[in-house]
């Protein structure tokens, strides 16, 4: 029996969660490629053409059937696939907080700009620490530090789970909870992608329940609003038994208003849930803007 050939960005990281993956299945072929999100550099995403720059590539080598199946973190996935390459399978979700880091010296220059490349981050370490500026930063993991080390930065705001992942969690200063900087959807969850009806008991084996749904419920926020992936919108769910607990947070455009929700529903209404807290959401944020 062949391998089972994974298609990868060729980023530490990203080969990192393909191993993951790998490991689970057993028998498979890592295949990585460089996509455009990770050639262009020098603008932050909403600029250069959204987070469908990190999949588009790895899109496409899955139906030319050049890889069977694909591995992203699941926050960098637009909300809508293109037919028949849907998401199979979501893992064990690893811990979905943000976390700050600092200089190796380990003291915060505040008169340095915190580092980070997202609207959802920013708004809400505006509200964290009013005296600080934040500012874009691109790069992988790798680079990102480098950055920092070379004093361009005071600080990052990286996801807890990549830095684990790479075996960087002692550069981790403090965690955030999902109450000072609620999690973007997704965050800490793999999504792995394949062909319509290939492969379904790889799925079985990698797919876990809660994620799914935690997954479903955050996305459906995202869908809800538009599906961008610029606008500072965070949406986070917590399993309780046969429910979901979501929170989520919404900024009008000028980010001048941010709201903050949560709803708790049933489980099997996963997508709804998430639907139904982010319209109550932006009609809140509206209404006092």
């Amino acid at each position: 029996m062949e391998p089972i050939r994974i298609g990868s960005r060729d980023s530490r990281l990203a080969v990192a969660q393909a191993e993951e993956v790998m490991r689970a299945l057993g028998s498979c072929a890592l295949i990585t490629m460089k996509t455009t999100g990770d050639k262009v550099l020098d603008r932050t995403l909403d600029r250069a053409g959204g987070k469908g720059l990190f999949v588009k590539e790895l899109d496409r080598a899955l139906a030319e059937r050049r890889v069977d199946l694909t591995v992203h973190s699941l926050k960098d996935v637009p909300v809508e696939q293109p037919d028949g390459l849907p998401l199979i399978a979501y893992t064990r979700r690893a811990d979905a907080r943000d976390a700050l880091v600092l200089p190796e010296s380990g003291v915060w220059d505040k008169t340095k700009p915190i580092g980070s490349a997202s609207a959802r981050r920013r708004v809400q370490l505006a509200a964290l620490f009013p005296e600080v500026a934040v500012k874009p930063v691109r790069g992988n993991v790798q680079t990102r530090l480098a950055k920092l080390e070379a004093g361009e930065y005071g600080a990052l705001v990286l996801a807890a789970a990549g830095l684990h992942r790479l075996g960087l969690q002692d550069r981790i200063s403090r965690y955030f909870s999902p109450d000072e900087l609620l999690p973007a959807a997704g965050q800490g969850i793999l999504a792995v992608q394949g062909r319509a009806g290939e492969l379904e008991d790889a799925a079985k084996l990698l797919d876990d329940a809660d994620a799914r749904d935690c997954a479903l419920a955050e996305r459906g926020f995202v869908r809800a609003l538009g599906g961008g992936c610029f606008a500072p919108v965070a949406a986070y769910a917590e399993v309780q038994g046969a429910y979901l607990h979501l929170r989520g947070l919404y900024a009008t455009e000028d980010e001048q208003t941010v709201v903050r929700g949560a709803l708790t529903g049933a489980r099997r209404d996963a997508a709804a849930l998430g639907h139904t807290l982010a319209l109550t959401l932006r009609r809140q944020a509206e209404g006092e803007a």
